[in-house]
């Protein structure tokens, strides 16, 4: 206990002050090495980018499946009028007659 009063450093308040002087440090070398910012924007850029790339694929394409369990066929939900790219153009789909007559024929 004498040991923790009379070493500042042995008080866990230390450790905070410490994570705030790595930040101060980390401006400091930004204002030193400025040739460094537009490398953590364009960081900062592309792993915002991915986050939302990857959330807006989960949540709005059929093709990404998270449980195999409750849907063992997935396909078979996918609507074939729906474009499945992230970008179409002059996409014309009509439906496989022969499938069609597979497919009535299993069900």
């Amino acid at each position: 206990m004498l040991h923790c009063l009379t070493n500042p450093r042995a008080t866990p308040q230390l450790k905070v002050s410490k994570d705030r002087y790595k930040m101060k440090g980390f401006f400091q070398m930004l204002k030193k090495k400025k040739e460094l910012i537009p490398l953590i924007g364009f960081m900062a850029l592309t792993a915002t980018g991915a986050t939302t790339a990857s959330f807006y694929f989960l949540f709005t394409k059929t093709d990404v499946i998270l449980n195999k369990t409750s849907n063992p066929e997935p396909w078979e939900r996918v609507d074939p009028s729906k474009p499945q790219k992230l970008i179409t153009i002059n996409q014309e789909w009509k439906p496989v007659k022969e499938l069609e007559l597979v497919k009535s024929l299993i069900k």
